[in-house]
């Protein structure tokens, strides 16, 4: 299934909403949903659309900044959120110390993010996620989302390199840009199977690090690493958070390479199945 203007204009949609949220007050949910919302663009015009036009990378440009320093704040959200579900009462000091200083970086992040949100860069931004929804070169010459999709979970599950931290963060970045090319498929099955492993992936390697984020952070707050009780505790949970992305990533190359795909063959319409992803994606390419 190709691009329907539907899903095009949801697309924009919502980010225009979330703009218009985080332009106001950044509150964590408007950040984390204007974050996925921008990636959501990025997917749809730097994968499938051949040649983007002055607008389309005028706008992927300014979004990009802009997500940049929400993620900055989405990284003191998580670590605040994280930090705050340890039950155990040890260094209430050092937690004490340590929300204390994410919450002056907050500030500073939000105040630099709201800077670069004034009215008439909101304003031009709306006009430019209006004039790039109503594009008809997305339509014409878009390419088809679940193909292309295919084709990018087919080259990261390739990369032999061993399940380690490189690797996850590998997948963690590619899987989130995979997941929302193959969202754009709509409702064909096979893409939403696909959707529904790469978010299992996506939200184990998030908990991963998220976790490593902030053992990094206290860490620079400990007198002695070895006297930390914190920090160890931080350590034990990153290393279960680790295990556990492991074993994610190495069920989706498992179930990537093995499962049977149907695809939609370029003639006649008719539905074939083959005997593997990397298969479906080299016969759809």
């Amino acid at each position: 299934m190709l691009l329907d203007q539907e899903r095009i204009n949801s697309v924009f949609q919502k980010v225009e909403r979330q703009l218009a949220k985080i332009a106001s007050k950044p509150q964590p949910d408007h950040v984390h949903q204007f974050r996925t919302s921008t990636r959501r663009i990025e997917a749809l015009l730097q994968e499938l659309v051949p040649k983007q036009d002055r607008n389309q990378r005028k706008l992927l440009k300014e979004l990009s900044q802009l997500r940049r320093r929400a993620g900055r704040i989405r990284d003191v959200d998580v670590q605040v959120q994280a930090l705050l579900s340890l039950k155990a009462p040890q260094e209430a000091t050092l937690k004490a110390e340590v929300l204390r200083s994410l919450a002056e970086m907050r500030a500073k992040r939000e105040a630099k993010l709201l800077k670069a949100l004034d009215k008439q860069t909101v304003r031009e931004l709306r006009k430019r996620l209006k004039r790039a929804a109503e594009s008809p070169e997305i339509l014409k010459n878009g390419r088809n989302p679940f193909t292309v999709a295919s084709q990018m979970l087919t080259r990261l599950i390739r990369i032999s390199d061993p399940p380690r931290e490189k690797l996850l963060h590998q997948y963690r970045i590619r899987g989130k840009r995979i997941r929302y090319v193959a969202e754009l498929a709509g409702d064909r099955p096979e893409a939403r199977q696909m959707v529904e492993q790469l978010k299992r992936t996506q939200d184990a390697l998030g908990e991963w690090h998220d976790w490593l984020t902030l053992v990094e952070t206290v860490q620079k707050h400990v007198r002695s690493e070895a006297r930390s009780p914190l920090l160890a505790e931080l350590n034990n949970i990153t290393r279960a958070k680790f295990r556990e992305a492991i074993a994610v990533v190495q069920e989706t190359r498992s179930e990537t390479s093995t499962k049977p795909v149907l695809i939609t063959q370029a003639k006649g319409g008719r539905r074939k199945p083959v005997a593997s992803q990397e298969q479906a994606a080299v016969a759809i390419a």
